[in-house]
């Protein structure tokens, strides 16, 4: 316990009841949820960030788009506009946000992306720009009831589960852990690989406390190979100057310094706006150690070529370094079966 805690924990009573009301005043029918004429996937969590919600989203996108007319809706987190937008070739990360613009950059050609606070108007106008669209994943959406998801996927990390950490300001829940009870799926992200069967079996355990219905699955996260347009490609050997932007960074500098020659980090808050004089510092420190290159996330690349940035880091190699789920085949295999027959089930027309 740290010190403090006790002088948090009057607001973390009272968010908590505020949040159980919410969700409550849902439950019973007071608060609205709307069912659309598509089906919805939800994808989210109870903590504040980290998880690996959009590692998930581009899973579901491999995993699904193949057979269905994609489209992702989230918020937009940490953009600088405001309201409904689907990304097009003048978007960028400061109109639609870091995550959103690194799934277009990435599935654009196979998926629509849009961005809405009010995901319950969005959906509406995704209909009409996107008629061919018969399935949209809501991205970091578990807690925005008004859209009454056809199935809930709720993620949440190894090292720190939601049955291990309070309510805000206490800890990092944004409602309490019986939120849970909502999830469909309950998948337990950034395993090691090292994770055996004893421990598996008692997150199972703790998890059952507050959902005795939803499926369990574990998953790790693998790091793919790092890549820049027109530069080099980077070798074990390779020094580099990394930069992150996330909410937990630990995972990528411990990988990072296993792969290469990590010379200097630069760690900032999730969803980083970054200005031209964090681009100095980066820039310079790069000058300052010879044949160094930028190492960083595909969220931050994505702000980092920017072209305010451009003169600045013309010069310097940046290589975007993605992140996959590591998930078992079966385990695969169930979460597209599973999603499939509930739309089945729920009488949606292909």
């Amino acid at each position: 316990m740290r010190w403090f805690d006790p002088l948090l924990l009057p607001f973390s009573l009272g968010y908590g009841l505020a949040t159980r009301l919410r969700n409550h005043l849902f439950d019973i029918g007071f608060k609205k949820s709307v069912k659309f004429a598509v089906p919805t996937i939800v994808v989210g969590n109870l903590s504040m960030g980290g998880t690996g919600k959009t590692p998930f989203v581009e899973f579901l996108i491999d995993l699904l788009s193949e057979q269905f007319q994609l489209t992702t809706l989230s918020r937009g987190y940490g953009r600088k506009s405001r309201g409904y937008f689907l990304a097009d070739k003048s978007s960028d990360a400061s109109k639609i946000g870091d995550e959103p613009f690194q799934i277009y950059e990435k599935y654009g050609n196979k998926v629509n992306v849009a961005v809405g606070e009010e995901r319950v108007l969005a959906i509406p106008q995704i209909l009409l720009a996107c008629p061919e669209t018969d399935l949209i994943l809501l991205d970091d959406a578990f807690q925005h009831r008004y859209v009454a998801g056809d199935y809930q996927i709720l993620l949440t990390t190894f090292h720190k589960p939601f049955f291990q950490d309070q309510i805000l300001p206490l800890g990092t829940l944004r409602e309490s852990r019986i939120g849970a009870t909502r999830a469909d799926l309950i998948v337990v992200t950034k395993c090691p690989k090292s994770i055996d069967l004893a421990s598996k079996n008692e997150y199972v355990k703790q998890i059952r406390i507050y959902n005795e219905k939803a499926k369990i699955l574990f998953v790790g996260i693998k790091y793919g190979k790092p890549s820049s347009r027109g530069a080099e490609p980077l070798d074990k050997l390779s020094s580099v100057v990394a930069v992150s932007g996330i909410a937990n960074d630990a995972l990528f500098v411990e990988q990072a310094r296993q792969h290469f020659e990590v010379n200097h980090h630069f760690s900032y808050s999730d969803h980083h706006h970054y200005k031209i004089s964090d681009v100095e510092k980066i820039a310079q420190k790069c000058r300052e150690l010879p044949n160094s290159v930028i190492l960083t996330t595909e969220k931050d690349a994505v702000k980092l070529k920017a072209p305010i940035f451009r003169d600045y880091l013309a010069e310097i190699p940046i290589f975007a370094w993605p992140i996959a789920i590591d998930i078992k085949e079966e385990d695969s295999a169930f979460v597209k079966q599973a999603i499939i027959t509930i739309i089945k089930e729920k009488g949606y027309q292909k």
